[in-house]
């Protein structure tokens, strides 16, 4: 609908002009130039004097367009003024019904920094399904995550105001990922002082940000130089393992994933070894490690290997088969 608007105001004031050039060179015997000089001043009520004295019918032209000109110039700005109002009262519309899903959001995820790091976060939570709020302070990424669907919380992340906006009490954690290590300390500490039981991974630009963030409360940290050269090595050194490990990691072109799930008093797999279970032999899925709640990470688990309470199994397979593994992870029948 906007877009026909503006085409329509444009095609109109495009034609009075090209009448009003047209009309002056034929009525006149004006040059291209001066009837289009004089359209522009006439439709546009510069008031400059005329550029050559006009005759009877010239007059009568100048009336007809002066008229013409004041109609679609007034259609152009009303048009314009419109667009404008309504794209202000639906920005303000979106940010109203975005804040009031936020606070009926629990067990969500908050994202802090909307840069490239923080888009592919989104990016995937959004491809799983996961709930998420952003937080993003500066006006164009705010635009872009309005536009993709995503829930907002504009405002600073460092301040505890923003925070609690985006329901930080009832988040199930974390992701600070703005382009400044101060800033990225400030949120967690707010955040971990909000939440105690909030799951926190920080972006950690300087090697001197890593521990720092840790001590602020985050329960990992990465550093995106440090990874990148770790996959650069990898790649290099062991090609084929890399390709294993971007395909079981990349969500959007295959149906393969890793996946980790915690296992509760009341799953069917408590207390039981794997050989007993059906994760192996009915969901047809590889059981790569089992953390152990005292920390101890088991590697390649056997057949006898005891599923315990609080153990977290890291298993690979279909994602069909990873929901249900997770949902009998928490439940005693499914």
């Amino acid at each position: 609908m906007s877009q026909n608007l503006v085409i329509r105001s444009v095609v109109g004031l495009f034609a009075v002009i090209v009448v009003g050039t047209l009309g002056y060179m034929y009525l006149e015997g004006w040059t291209f130039l001066d009837g289009l000089y004089m359209t522009v001043i006439t439709i546009g009520s510069i008031g400059y004097q005329e550029v050559h004295p006009l005759g009877e019918w010239g007059r009568v032209f100048t009336i007809f367009l002066i008229f013409i000109g004041f109609g679609v110039v007034g259609y152009v700005l009303i048009t314009g003024s419109r667009m404008l109002i309504e794209g202000e009262v639906e920005k303000i519309i979106t940010r109203r019904r975005s804040m009031k899903a936020i606070e009926k959001t629990t067990g969500h995820f908050v994202v802090c920094g909307f840069g490239r790091m923080g888009a592919y976060v989104c990016h995937q939570f959004h491809a799983r399904g996961i709930p998420f709020v952003v937080i993003e302070n500066a006006p164009e990424a705010q635009l872009k995550i309005i536009d993709q669907g995503y829930h907002l919380a504009p405002g600073n992340a460092t301040e505890e105001e923003v925070l609690i906006s985006a329901n930080i009490k009832s988040a199930r954690g974390l992701v600070s990922v703005l382009n400044s290590d101060a800033a990225n300390v400030y949120v967690v500490l707010s955040a971990r002082e909000l939440n105690s039981d909030l799951e926190i991974i920080a972006r950690a630009g300087e090697e001197s940000a890593h521990k720092k963030l840790l001590r602020a409360g985050a329960n990992r940290v990465i550093s995106p130089y440090q990874v990148g050269g770790m996959r650069m090595v990898m790649g290099i050194l062991k090609p084929e393992v890399m390709n294993f490990l971007e395909v079981a990691m990349d969500y959007r072109d295959m149906n393969i994933e890793l996946e980790e799930v915690s296992i509760t008093n009341d799953s069917v797999y408590c207390g039981k070894s794997l050989v007993e279970t059906d994760i192996r032999r009915d969901l047809n899925l590889i059981i790569i490690a089992i953390k152990k709640t005292h920390g101890k990470m088991v590697f390649n688990p056997g057949p006898s290997a005891t599923i315990e309470e609080g153990d977290t199994l890291i298993a690979m397979g279909e994602r069909k088969s990873l929901r249900i593994l997770e949902q009998k992870g928490r439940k005693s029948h499914v």
